[in-house]
């Protein structure tokens, strides 16, 4: 008996193996019994796949949908914002979350805002149809198409690896050896596009190429992608908004608040008289680069193989292609548009918008036999989700207009300054409108809505109107927490070479130095020249 009991006895190596099939068997049956453990493993297993933090993505997609609900749903509006109103706040909010958390693909969410506002009928229908010519209203801005061809021009150039040529050029010629040098090389760069082409974000889709270019020289290590971020984030965003502010053509909202101001006597203030009282706004580059340069750490870190080697590596390019002498025309060509439309310093030649301007500068890019390229290859290097994104940001900018939410934000912050002192008012709506602008993407867009509101204002908070106007419209300019509050912003996000946290701290820090500026430097300067914000009774100087 004992004979047969060892028989059967599994052996050691045989107990092992039945103790791992028992096993197996237990995880197939508690997987079985918990079909939800699985799934969340598989979503989870999933999101890693895509290099993102499950547990960032997650709660930003939950945090999302229930904050979306509960002010659409829970919350009453209050008295005086719409229902309307009310159901936008809730899609900006669900928009703002998610782009943040990167829990939806930031091209999804953009298409996700008219979709939203579509379903709950945050904009009113007419017959039993949706308002969709309202809805898919960010779809049709010139803003957009102008942004499309910066796109196929910056694939093409790609293509042809003209922005690499570019670059290296650039580069040798200001015998750029480190990331800083770099830098301080973009900042006359924009300067010099500021007075011939007359908006920010046209600027920034003409330095994408050159950007994308400088980057590729740079390595992978941690230092090398932070300088990444920081040429990215002062190359394309930082300096041409700056810039902007400088130069009286080269932002559009400039001309939104002259405009205003000439409605009401305070005339001539013209291209020499704006410069004069904005100088001082070129010395925000300084103090943003010596952030950025602190934050990304990018102090020391060399372009591979210095001077030298950038200056060998453009000789070894050769010389140009026909391909690339004939997009540098068309390119040249479109920038004297841009230099010739309306309100141009130089001469006005005609009325087009520079989106139109792009469009008609798209059908002569794939005009047949220019380029050696299928349409597959420039499709595979366009900014597709980038595109998406913009557009229903715009979508946005416009449904938070025309629900009455942007005015009843306004309005909020006007009723908590009375009675501040002159610096109090400046800085509380300086603030808010930052605040308000998380929301928004153009700065076109939200200075038609502020500057007419921050003007009527002054009048009852005894301040100057157009001092007031113009320290509180200009620091919205420096809306800098989200990619998608400045189209200049999405596209350099476009390049992703940073995330939107990076974007929002870095970012966070700069809106703080542009409000002290502002009050610090800025209203003294003004008060200098003879509109101190202070004395609404001042006389118009100019």
């Amino acid at each position: 008996m004992k004979a047969e009991q060892q028989a059967v006895r599994p052996l050691p190596s045989q107990r092992g193996n039945f103790g791992a099939d028992r096993s197996s068997k237990e995880e197939e049956l508690a997987s079985a019994l918990s079909p939800g453990i699985s799934v969340l493993n598989y979503i989870i297993e999933n999101i890693r796949a895509t290099g993102k933090d499950p547990k960032r993505t997650l709660l930003g997609f939950f945090l999302g949908w229930v904050a979306f609900f509960v002010i659409w749903r829970v919350i009453p509006a209050p008295p005086d914002l719409s229902a309307n109103g009310m159901t936008v706040l809730a899609i900006v909010v669900w928009a703002c979350i998610m782009w943040v958390s990167e829990a939806l693909p930031v091209g999804i969410t953009g298409i996700g805002i008219p979709t939203l506002l579509i379903v709950t009928h945050a904009l009113p229908w007419k017959d039993g149809k949706p308002p969709l010519v309202q809805v898919f209203g960010g779809f049709t801005t010139e803003v957009l198409w102008l942004c499309l061809f910066a796109f196929f021009v910056g694939a093409v150039m790609q293509l042809l690896k003209l922005d690499r040529r570019i670059a290296l050029g650039l580069l040798d010629k200001l015998k750029a050896s480190n990331v800083g040098q770099v830098i301080w090389g973009m900042f006359p760069v924009n300067v010099a596009l500021g007075f011939l082409i007359p908006a920010a974000n046209a600027r920034a889709a003409t330095l994408l190429p050159v950007i994308n270019g400088i980057n590729e020289l740079l390595g992978d290590t941690a230092r090398e992608l932070d300088a990444k971020k920081a040429i990215t984030i002062q190359g394309l965003v930082y300096a041409p908004m700056i810039c902007g502010v400088f130069i009286l053509t080269a932002h559009l909202p400039n001309m939104i608040m002259v405009g205003i101001f000439e409605n009401h006597d305070f005339k001539n203030l013209g291209y020499l008289q704006w410069m004069i009282l904005h100088l001082p706004y070129l010395g925000m580059f300084p103090l943003t680069q010596l952030w950025i340069k602190y934050y990304f750490r990018t102090s020391g870190v060399e372009i591979s193989g210095g001077h030298a080697e950038i200056h060998k590596k453009h000789k070894e390019l050769g010389p140009m292609s026909p391909g690339e002498w004939v997009l540098l025309a068309l390119f040249g060509g479109v920038a004297v548009l841009f230099m010739l439309g309306k309100g141009s310093p130089i001469l006005q030649v005609h009325g087009q918008q520079l989106g139109v301007i792009g469009l008609l500068a798209t059908l002569v890019l794939f005009a047949p036999g220019l380029f050696p390229f299928k349409w597959k290859a420039v499709q595979d290097r366009t900014i597709w989700g980038t595109f998406l994104l913009l557009g229903g940001a715009i979508t946005m900018t416009s449904a938070m207009t025309q629900s009455g939410l942007a005015k009843w934000l306004a309005d909020i912050v006007h009723n908590q300054v009375v009675g501040l002192p002159w610096w109090g008012v400046v800085l509380a709506l300086m603030v808010g409108t930052q605040i308000m602008r998380l929301g928004m993407l153009s700065n076109v867009a939200a200075v038609a809505m502020l500057a007419p509101v921050v003007f009527a204002m002054a009048g009852k908070l005894e301040l100057h109107p157009v001092a007031f106007t113009l320290l509180v419209c200009n620091t919205d300019t420096f809306a800098y927490v989200l990619p998608t509050q400045i189209t200049a912003a999405v596209i350099a996000y476009g390049t992703e070479t940073f995330s939107t946290m990076d974007y929002a701290k870095v970012g966070s820090v700069s809106i703080l130095l542009a409000i002290l500026y502002g009050l610090v430097v800025i209203a003294p300067w003004y008060a200098l020249w003879g509109i101190p914000v202070w004395n609404a009774a001042a006389p118009w100087p100019f």
